[in-house]
């Protein structure tokens, strides 16, 4: 087994060898002590390297010499598509292979991933979880994704009684939305709804849940609104998007013209705060006319 030292004065006697008789001894000397550096940062485990799902696309100047640099910029903001975002030969650059690789990682790991239990716990967040036993069930299986056993049923009746509002968040197909977003959102909507005089009671939190969910617990509350706010399927933009499904009086088997939706909340789209104050908004609306989605339109 050769050790470091017999490896640098090897390598050092090599690189001699190959510059013989063309007087280049201080060539070989930073050859060989290039090499070894070389040889010893590949040894290095405790190297980090950047992170590269923080680069913001908007922000990456990719095409050499762009005829207007400016125009670029311009471009690249009014889309989160990959823009501009050049090639080597017939490929696409090795940055923009791996943040593609990275950000379809981030998205599966969203949908397969559970939202943390002390994240619900520390949230005040009653847990409760449909009839899904797994992921696998829960991508293959959405019908199963809005139902309850009758044990869970029973204990969302007893925990929330008959609110004016209900608030319930599901894990949905992002669990990183739901942790990315509902400690700016939630509180924002409960003191929009508090400022305004309207009842919230005890926020739910639906394990394995898809939105008609919703539908049951409204049900099961008699709650006037019924407020979701889950994690929207993930994409390559974000894997953090939370959506907010709010109806009044929602019954199983509703139409969902009955339903109203805000979607992309999340930093790079609605903020979470923005959102919050909007729904609150809208659900004293609801309980004023007494309609939702495009019954609530019409008004």
């Amino acid at each position: 087994m050769v050790n470091d030292q017999e490896l640098k004065s090897l390598i050092k006697t090599i690189l001699n060898e190959m510059v013989e008789g063309n007087g280049s001894n201080e060539n070989s000397q930073q050859h060989a002590e290039k090499s070894t550096h070389s040889s010893n940062s590949e040894n290095n485990s405790d190297a980090v390297l950047p992170d590269i799902s923080e680069v913001e696309i908007k922000k990456e100047l990719l095409v050499p010499e762009p005829k207007s640099e400016e125009g670029y910029y311009e471009l690249k903001d009014k889309s989160p598509a990959r823009l501009g975002v050049w090639h080597t030969g017939a490929r696409y650059l090795t940055s923009t292979s791996l943040r593609f690789k990275a950000d379809h990682a981030a998205a599966q790991d969203a949908v397969f991933s559970y939202v943390d239990e002390e994240f619900v716990d520390k949230n005040q967040l009653f847990p409760t979880q449909t009839v899904v036993v797994d992921k696998d069930e829960y991508v293959t299986r959405p019908d199963l994704g809005r139902q309850f056993s009758d044990e869970e049923k029973e204990k969302i009746k007893r925990h929330c009684g008959h609110p004016e509002v209900q608030i319930v968040v599901g894990d949905g197909l992002s669990s990183a939305a739901v942790e990315a977003n509902l400690e700016d959102i939630l509180p924002a909507i409960k003191q929009g709804l508090n400022m305004q005089g309207v009842e919230v009671g005890n926020d739910l939190f639906v394990k394995h849940c898809r939105v008609p969910a919703m539908d049951v617990i409204g049900e099961l509350t008699d709650a006037e609104v019924v407020c979701l706010l889950v994690g929207e399927r993930p994409g390559l933009v974000t894997a953090e998007s939370m959506s907010a499904y709010i109806a009044y009086k929602p019954t199983v088997n509703m139409p969902e013209a009955k339903r109203t939706v805000i979607s992309n909340i999340h930093q790079g789209g609605t903020p979470p705060v923005e959102a919050g104050a909007h729904i609150a908004d809208l659900i004293k609306r609801m309980i004023d006319h007494k309609a939702s989605g495009l019954d609530l339109n019409k008004v």
